[in-house]
């Protein structure tokens, strides 16, 4: 399918690089806008897209519309392209906007899902949410699911489940680089170089999440196949325990959650 992207920012640019670099897309059907348009010049000539010069040139030519401005924008674009969305596909990944809410601005036959993506799709280790309940057509949906299967993995939510799981694998990436970079300087503090440091805790939470991915097993029997009696370990976890790591992370998830 033809594929237009409204908004060119690191989201959208992580989602395109990535389906691009796995071959999910052809650039020669993708088509992008941006209201930066020396931005978006130079993202077309490196990848060889298609700039579009109007969302409504966008719309036009494409068969599928993804949504990625800022959520404040989402109904001035909706308002310029209305006519020309209906019988479209729509995409959107713009925060706080559902299907429920998409249904009370988009025309009656333009169909759209709600997907959450998060960072690491950059790297082709993105963990895409799916809202329930979207009304592509069977085609579309296969599409769309594929786009982001290309980048990562995709999960599908309950429509009241997408603000605990986007919270959880939207802002979860922050905890963890603050994880990564504690751990690291507990290593520079006995003289391992920043550098090293980095990259030793880095793989070592890449490879701790996809040895439980790829097991199923418990993260809690895993964490107790590390501890032998009396070791190193248990002495760190206890150190965890002391200084309220677990407490701090269900905390942090719950304050997301609850901006209010």
């Amino acid at each position: 399918m033809k594929l237009g992207f409204i908004g060119m920012g690191n989201m959208a640019s992580a989602i395109l690089l990535g389906a691009l670099k796995a071959g999910y897309l052809n650039p020669q059907e993708v088509w992008a806008y941006d209201v930066n348009r020396e931005k978006l010049a130079q993202r077309a000539q490196e990848t060889g897209i298609h700039a579009a010069s109007s969302p409504v040139e966008l719309v036009d030519a494409v068969d599928v519309v993804l949504l990625a401005v800022k959520p404040n924008t989402i109904e001035e674009v909706v308002t310029q392209t209305y006519d020309h969305l209906k019988g479209k596909g729509v995409i959107s990944i713009a925060l706080g906007w559902n299907h429920a809410r998409y249904r009370q601005i988009l025309p009656q036959d333009t169909r759209v899902v709600f997907i959450m993506p998060n960072t690491p799709c950059m790297v082709g280790e993105g963990m895409s949410l799916i809202e329930a309940g979207g009304d592509l057509t069977d085609d579309e949906m296969t599409f769309a699911r594929g786009l982001f299967e290309s980048i990562g993995s995709v999960e599908t939510l309950k429509p009241e489940l997408m603000g605990v799981g986007g919270t959880l694998s939207g802002c979860g990436p922050a905890f963890l680089y603050m994880v990564i970079e504690a751990l690291a300087d507990g290593a520079v503090v006995h003289g391992l170089p920043r550098d090293t440091a980095y990259r030793l805790a880095s793989q070592m939470v890449l490879g701790s999440g996809k040895m439980q991915l790829q097991t199923g097993i418990h993260p809690g029997i895993l964490k107790d196949n590390v501890c032998s009696p009396g070791g190193s370990t248990i002495r760190g976890v206890r150190a965890l325990e002391d200084g309220g790591l677990r407490r701090a992370m269900i905390d942090a998830i719950d304050r997301a959650v609850n901006m209010k």
